[in-house]
């Protein structure tokens, strides 16, 4: 594949960044590691866009923006600069159970955390909902904040073609696999810039949420993250660790690179899906997709080899294993993959299988840009030989596997290559309370209790016979909810980790 031209020293990204002065904060407490931060103005917030929903009156969201530096390494007064988009909800308390700022984020990397601030805020317990301004914010790179643009990104947005399989098998299907994931590589360095790649990082990013402290007076960041929100955490207590208040990393994503990571994950994935193929199979009469585990799985392998042959308006093997991505984890999605199956068998459509938003949509490529951008930004990367070996024993572990999420594997080919991996947890950072699914797919518990070991009297709260992602202020499960209630406002750090009962498998009402 031919090598698009290098992009010049100054990029377009790197002239649409704005230009800045700054001043330097107090040198941090002697025993800190961490480098002087400079000083932004502070926010001016006013009235925030249509994509941010409104609370529930008589509160009210506000939004502004903040400018940083693109390299924290070197935040030169003349140097590049980005501006991040910030979302606050005021604690609705009294200045006596005020307990200072809660930074919120949704996972990613890539999620625009902006209107985080209302949504998630609107699951807090109370107590904590009076406690904590709740402050949003799109991270570099996505939503709001400098958002990216990989272009085609090697022909990821594209319909599914006939025939076309995102599983490699053979020789053939192997090498056209690797020159995809160059391609994509390409295309985010004529995209975002190589000047500009290694700037978009967990760690850049984990100095743009202590300016946004600095900016509000605020002698330390509270912090709530899920999902990649949990590795943004550990890398901010990592940089910060004297900074830290309360901090509670819901959902863990392993202290790995991101590539063993996503391994990881993929070889959860095929253990989710028998349990939902057992879980369907349970329930004959609703679904009508057999009486047996096997008989279920023959029934998916026959609607994704329909779709792989002959797409539904681009909806193809690709689209589906996306969907069944998305749905494995989260058990209420289940009925309505099983139901979206039958459909397909029944009539030849996708049904429930199609997801409302479409993959090419602006925000779906922002994030998919920011993605990719941030995790080869976040350490080394595989080798392709690394890349065609796991594909051949995950094909062996199962012969259709869903590897929609590997897409740390496009940094074997990326134009920056960084010699180390974010720098995660320290013991000098308080007690963290880390809350983990017992049999969640998309961050296995395994990457929680790993990540414990980087944070010394840290915590682990596990949410029993649960099968979903994300679990605080979002299982509905009262034992976890009043842990981190008690933790975030009282600063009750459990005297041991705790096990809490959850839901078990969804279920199934009607005929």
């Amino acid at each position: 594949m031919t090598r698009p031209p290098r992009p010049s020293r100054r990029t377009a990204l790197l002239c649409a960044l704005t230009a800045g002065a700054a001043t330097l904060l107090p040198a941090p407490p002697a025993q800190a590691t961490a480098a002087p931060t400079p000083t932004p103005a502070s926010i001016r917030f006013g009235a925030c866009p249509d994509s941010v929903p409104r609370p529930a009156a008589p509160e009210t969201v506000e939004c502004g923006l903040l400018d940083v530096p693109l390299n924290w390494e070197n935040p030169t007064d003349a140097g590049p600069r980005l501006r991040i988009a910030v979302s606050r909800v005021r604690a609705s308390r009294t200045a006596a159970e005020r307990r200072g700022i809660l930074l919120v984020n949704p996972g990613g990397p890539g999620g625009s955390g902006l209107p985080y601030a209302v949504t998630k805020r609107a699951k807090l317990p109370e107590s904590v909902r009076r406690a904590y301004d709740v402050i949003g914010f799109d991270p570099r790179g996505t939503g709001l904040s400098s958002p990216l643009d990989c272009g085609a990104m090697g022909g990821l947005f594209d319909g599914d073609r006939p025939g076309a399989d995102p599983v490699p098998v053979g020789p053939r299907a192997e090498s056209a696999y690797l020159r995809s994931l160059h391609a994509l590589a390409d295309d985010c360095a004529a995209g975002v810039g190589e000047d500009a790649l290694p700037y978009f990082s967990t760690g850049q990013t984990a100095r743009d949420m202590d300016a946004v402290r600095a900016a509000l007076g605020e002698p330390r960041t509270s912090f709530l993250g899920v999902s990649y929100g949990s590795y943004l955490g550990a890398a901010y207590a990592a940089r910060f660790p004297y900074r830290v208040g309360k901090m509670v990393l819901d959902s863990v994503v392993g202290p790995w690179d991101w590539y063993d990571f996503d391994v990881v994950q993929s070889r959860a994935l095929l253990r989710q899906r028998d349990t939902f193929f057992a879980w369907t199979a349970q329930h004959p009469d609703h679904f009508g997709l057999g009486d047996s585990a096997g008989a279920v799985r023959t029934a998916y392998l026959r609607v994704r080899a329909g779709l792989t042959d002959a797409p539904v308006d681009g909806f193809g093997a690709a689209a589906f294993d996306r969907a069944v991505y998305r749905a494995l984890g989260r058990t209420e999605r289940w009925a309505g993959l099983a139901d979206g199956l039958r459909t397909y068998l029944r009539d030849g459509t996708p049904g429930s299988l199609r997801p409302a938003a479409a993959l090419d949509s602006p925000d779906s490529r922002t994030f998919e840009a920011a993605n990719r951008t941030v995790k080869c930004a976040d350490g080394p990367g595989p080798t392709p030989a690394r890349i065609l070996a796991d594909l051949r024993r995950t094909h062996r572990l199962d012969p259709q596997p869903v590897l929609t999420g590997m897409e740390g594997s496009a940094c074997a080919f990326w134009h920056h290559r960084p010699a180390r991996r974010t720098a995660l947890g320290s013991p000098a950072a308080p007690p963290v309370l880390l809350i983990a699914s017992a049999y969640d797919p998309v961050t296995p518990i395994e990457g929680a209790r790993e990540l414990r070991r980087l944070l010394p009297g840290s915590r682990l709260v596990t949410l029993d016979g649960d099968y979903s992602h994300g679990v605080f202020a979002s299982r509905g499960n009262t034992c976890v909810d009043s842990t981190a209630a008690a933790y975030l406002v009282d600063g009750q750090v459990p005297a041991t980790d705790v096990r809490c009962a959850g839901p078990g498998l969804p279920v199934v009402t009607g005929p």
